[in-house]
């Protein structure tokens, strides 16, 4: 299960992409160029930063991942 930041809950399996992961759970997440050097689609997931365009969704022991959106105020 995926906790994400406005207290939303979702599933995905493991494998998954987090763009979509994410658009399925009606959550938006900031990108720019897709190919993981822009940095503007970084997320935490249960504290490890990833960038969402280039990572997938992990498996987790305790069945679930909780994730934030770090605020920048450059983008």
């Amino acid at each position: 299960m995926i906790r994400w930041p406005d207290g939303r809950t979702s599933k995905t399996l493991p494998g998954s992409d987090w763009l979509i992961a994410a658009q399925a759970a009606g959550v938006a997440i900031p990108t720019g160029c897709l190919g993981g050097s822009c940095g503007a689609c970084e997320i935490e997931v249960n504290g490890q930063v990833v960038r969402a365009c280039i990572a997938s969704v992990p498996g987790c022991k305790t069945g679930q991942l909780r994730v934030e959106l770090p605020g920048d105020p450059y983008w």
